[in-house]
């Protein structure tokens, strides 16, 4: 008997030192899988920022010599991004014949959606760009990883600024009319020429979209980047709807700002600051939108106080953020993940270089969202039904 337990003993223990060398060699197979895809990301951006993809589409089946040519690059560099490209399958390659010295790289029609198409739902490549500009402040990221001052958005350069606007630009051109028509009353009175007021705008692709989306209404963009504000006005001249879209450069927190983008809507001028005569804005918004951008905001519940002085009767506020479980739990789904490290990396820092009043983060959960809007003065919170695996929608008030 005692033998056998023994074995027994020595069994059990042999089983949980190959379990745990499992799990260990699974993270660390983990770990290294994700530099693979984080490297793999940044030779996406360089085919984004030289417009390699749009080049290889245009071409069809080319050499790397004819690449190199055609887009200006250095040779040695074409023919080294071709075939990592082709390495990691986004490119397929036909290889020479007897009468040819050189293999001929090709994007498949199929990737062009994700890696070329602007607006087509599965245009993903954004994701790059995204990842580019965190890495570019992320040195800044460490020197006030102890002090807790922040990191200004700005430091996060073009890449993150254009690259959030890009990524979401084919869910605001398909979607959104679909996502205020969950709003029936809001919808209907856009369609009879209300007003719009398209907080944290960004680089403005929401705001063209609601201008395309309700061609009688007044639609304001309101940004706290300048540099956004600037790239959003020039977005609705080249989209064709600058005659109907104003953009205002101010702190959605502050009740000035927020006047003046109604001021604007009531007056029809093109481009305003936070110095517009504030009495005009009695006019007021029959809808406030404000999309994956509250959690940015460092007073959240200031703007949401904002919004609602400035509502006309019946109006109402379309909030879209996170798609996150109501409470934290360890071993969360892979998009709140993400969602977390994108807060330690950007959100976070960002918001805390703002005002160091609201230290949110890119994960907003509904019951912080409900609390603010109480907060503000708004008596009712419903959640939508809007399918979208990364946001969900609110109507508030």
């Amino acid at each position: 008997m005692s033998e056998t337990l023994t074995t027994t003993t020595t069994d059990v223990v042999a089983s949980a030192e190959e379990q745990a060398a499992e799990q260990v060699g699974a993270l660390a197979q983990q770990i290294v899988g994700m530099l693979g895809s984080a490297t793999e990301l940044l030779t996406i951006e360089l085919g984004r920022r030289f417009g390699l993809y749009r080049a290889l589409q245009e071409s069809g089946p080319t050499t790397a010599p004819a690449f190199a040519a055609a887009t200006r690059i250095a040779p040695r560099y074409a023919r080294e991004w071709l075939e990592q490209q082709a390495a990691a399958g986004y490119l397929t390659v036909l290889e020479p014949g007897v009468f040819r010295r050189e293999r001929l790289f090709v994007l498949p029609d199929l990737h062009v959606p994700v890696l070329v198409d602007e607006t087509h739902p599965a245009h993903v490549a954004p994701a790059a760009s995204l990842f580019a500009g965190v890495a570019l402040a992320f040195p800044e990221l460490v020197e006030d990883f102890r002090q807790g001052r922040g990191v200004a958005f700005e430091e996060y350069g073009p890449e993150l600024r254009g690259g959030l606007g890009a990524l979401n630009r084919p869910g605001f051109t398909h979607e959104l009319r679909g996502w205020v028509e969950a709003l029936p009353d809001r919808a209907a009175a856009l369609d009879a020429g209300g007003a719009v007021l398209d907080a944290g705008c960004g680089v403005g692709w929401s705001t063209v979209a609601l201008a395309n989306a309700f061609p009688k209404a007044r639609i304001v963009g309101l940004d706290l980047d300048e540099a956004s504000i600037i790239e959003a006005r020039r977005n609705a001249i080249d989209a064709g709807v600058s005659d109907r879209v104003s953009f205002v450069h101010g702190n959605a927190g502050d009740a000035t700002t927020v006047r003046a983008a109604a001021a604007v809507a009531g007056t029809g001028t093109g481009t305003a600051e936070t110095t517009v005569d504030t009495d005009a804005a009695a006019s007021g918004f029959d809808l406030v939108t404000v999309f994956e951008a509250l959690h940015d905001m460092g007073r959240p519940v200031d703007a949401l106080a904002g919004f609602r002085a400035l509502l006309r009767p019946g109006g109402a506020l379309l909030v879209a953020d996170e798609r996150v479980a109501d409470a934290f739990h360890a071993g969360a789904e892979p998009v709140e993940r993400m969602l977390y490290a994108m807060s330690v990396l950007h959100c976070l820092p960002a918001t805390t270089a703002e005002t160091g009043t609201v230290f949110n983060g890119t994960v907003l959960r509904a019951p912080t969202l409900r609390r603010w809007a109480a907060q503000a003065g708004f008596g009712r919170v419903d959640v939508l039904d809007i399918e979208n695996p990364f946001w969900r929608f609110y109507r508030i008030g």
